[in-house]
């Protein structure tokens, strides 16, 4: 294993990082805390509490997970496509490097991007809401299985987007409706009979709910039907990230 490589590549994006602080860090946080202002503390406050907890306080496992996927998606994304658009791709592709430490270094580093500025939302939920962790090594395990999953969904993005449209097409267009949709505002048994199965068929549900479990101990799902359906969307993502490397798909050609 090549670590210096590693390093160089991870060390790369987290300098990018640190050159758009504002877009990375500081506006999803600034939004994420006018959720809680506006849903947790205004609407939520006309909301019965849910499973003997405060809607501000159920929202806030649910707001973590919409601020963590989107993060990691975009980082994943942005990381690998922007090689690909400048071409300096082929330097890295012909450089003696494994593709699996590329991999390892964007997919590291977006995932990094996304677990800090989770951790910087978690701190600010404590501001507006009274929350609780019951389970602190699900919570992490969960936080961590996320953020690589969705890094790693993001990669993908990145490899398969032929430009800019197509880059920002499924972060806009598939990841909001599957997220609102997840249960991240509300618990699924709110929904009629038709949709809470449709929402068994949206992998966020699962994500969400494993997460909300770990903090208040009430989930829409058994959490560790939830440990199994993301670790088995983490399979996937890799499983079809070692087909593209291994075709060279829109990457050597």
């Amino acid at each position: 294993m090549n670590f210096e490589a590693i390093k160089v590549i991870y060390s790369a994006e987290m300098a990018r990082t640190r050159r758009t602080l504002l877009q990375s860090v500081v506006s999803p946080v600034i939004s994420t805390s006018l959720y809680f202002i506006v849903f947790g503390t205004a609407i939520g406050s006309r909301i019965d509490d849910i499973g003997g907890v405060s809607y501000g306080a159920f929202i806030t496992p649910g707001l973590i997970m919409l601020t963590l996927l989107t993060q990691c998606i975009s980082n994943g994304s942005f990381g690998i496509y922007f090689p690909k658009f400048t071409g300096t791709i082929y330097e890295v592709l012909s450089a003696p490097i494994a593709l699996t430490e590329i991999l390892i270094g964007y997919v590291g580093a977006a995932a990094t991007k996304g677990l800090i500025v989770g951790t910087i939302i978690l701190a600010t939920a404590t501001f507006f809401v009274d929350i609780s962790i019951a389970h602190p090594f699900m919570m992490i395990l969960f936080f961590v299985l996320t953020a690589v999953t969705f890094s790693l969904f993001g990669f993908m993005i990145g490899v398969w987007a032929r430009d800019f449209e197509q880059l920002n097409l499924i972060p806009m267009l598939v990841v909001p409706p599957l997220t609102f949709l997840g249960g991240s505002f509300y618990s699924i048994d709110m929904l009629p009979p038709f949709w809470q199965t449709v929402s068994h068929f949206n992998p966020v549900l699962y994500l969400v709910s494993g997460f909300r479990w770990s903090f208040f101990q009430i989930a829409d799902v058994n959490p560790m039907v939830s440990l199994v359906m993301v670790s088995g969307f983490l399979a996937v993502c890799l499983a079809t990230l070692a087909w593209m490397f291994r075709t060279g798909y829109k990457l050597k050609n």
